[in-house]
């Protein structure tokens, strides 16, 4: 494990709505939903610190937020504002390293081990950026420091807004024991459901499973849950680069035929993955493509393109249940599946003249 390495996640503070309250003195204090209105299919991108207390949530439909607190303020989002300020933050990583791997428009990682400046402590760098951002944006950000991705994203997140932890590599098992198991990275809502049917409720219960034992129940991606729960991880920072596809696969702890109802519950959970990872890259996709290999280490592709580009899981599991559909096995055992998004296009670059809250209309007026 690589102790020395000096990794910062900064995580804007609700910042689409952030802005909006900066901009717009008369939505300080209130609860504001950046979205469609809820008279309309659109759903919340993002809202306030004082919109969660209600519960309200992104992806939440507009109508639901609405009657969670009918005295919400509903403004829609300003795309080429949030670009322009996330431009101006990106230039104040830049200023302390040039290891800047943004994951959205709002949040980052930054390699900060051998920075422009030679600061000897990350905390030092995290503190002057949380200024920087403050003084020339009037935001505030949350940063997260630690010694690999995980645990600095994590860190981020644990005292929100305008938080600021350390995870050190002698505190971070403690941490990590205590974390609850939603927390990890990969764990999404079936994944959750399964491990806290087993009991597994926080990392310490997850560090007790052996790896065999995980990968018995997650196949390849229980290597990375026993590595995570021991605050593990190699990944570095990587400057952004243009993302061709986003995918997701698992080999199976045993085979299947194409028939029995676990194929069914394994492509969803991949689907989960794929979207919320094409959620947070803020991309969206016009092709989908449904992987299988067989027992005998064949394997066959079977994609189709939608109109209109997609990145939520329903979209994309029941585009991948009509691939699955039409799958002819010739009675082999199934080893792996997969499931990718491409032909991928951001929000904005496709949808240039409308908010991503009209795309959703039509896309939805296109079902009826």
């Amino acid at each position: 494990m690589n102790d020395n390495r000096k990794i910062i996640h900064i995580d804007m503070d609700a910042f689409y709505a952030s802005v909006e309250q900066r901009d717009k003195p008369y939505l300080r204090g209130k609860p504001v939903v950046v979205g469609g209105p809820p008279e309309s299919r659109g759903v919340v991108t993002t809202c306030s610190y004082e919109a969660r207390k209600f519960g309200i949530h992104s992806a939440m439909p507009s109508k639901n937020a609405y009657k969670r607190c009918p005295y919400a303020i509903f403004v829609p989002p300003r795309f080429d504002e949030y670009r322009k300020v996330s431009n101006q933050i990106r230039e104040i990583f830049h200023r302390y390293t040039d290891l800047v791997e943004p994951l959205s428009l709002d949040e980052a990682f930054l390699d900060v081990t051998n920075n422009k400046l030679n600061i000897e402590y990350a905390t030092t760098i995290a503190k002057m950026i949380k200024q920087d951002i403050l003084e020339e944006t009037n935001l505030t950000a949350s940063a997260g420091v630690s010694y690999n991705k995980f645990l600095a994203k994590l860190a981020s997140d644990y005292k929100k807004p305008n938080g600021l932890t350390i995870i050190t590599p002698s505190s971070s098992q403690e941490f990590l024991d205590n974390l609850p198991i939603d927390k990890f990275f990969g764990v999404g809502k079936v994944t959750s459901k399964i491990l806290k049917n087993m009991g597994i409720k926080t990392g310490y219960d997850l560090r007790k499973l052996s790896l065999h034992e995980l990968e018995q129940i997650f196949k390849n991606r229980g290597y990375s849950f026993y590595q995570f729960a021991r605050g593990i991880d190699y990944r570095p920072v990587e400057p952004f680069r243009e993302r061709k596809s986003i995918g997701a696969e698992t080999t199976l702890s045993h085979n299947l035929s194409i028939e029995e109802e676990e194929v069914v519950d394994i492509l969803s959970d991949l689907c989960e993955e794929v979207s919320d990872r094409a959620r947070t890259s803020e991309k969206l996709g016009k092709t989908i493509t449904l992987k299988i290999k067989y027992e005998d280490f064949t394997q066959i592709t079977r994609s189709l393109s939608v109109e209109h580009p997609i990145n939520s899981q329903e979209d994309i599991r029941t585009n991948v249940y009509n691939l699955l559909k039409n799958v002819n096995t010739e009675n082999k055992q199934i080893r792996l599946l997969g499931v990718t998004l491409s032909n991928l296009t951001d929000y904005r670059n496709e949808y240039a003249n409308i908010t991503i809250f009209e795309y959703i209309d039509n896309i939805n007026k296109d079902k009826l």
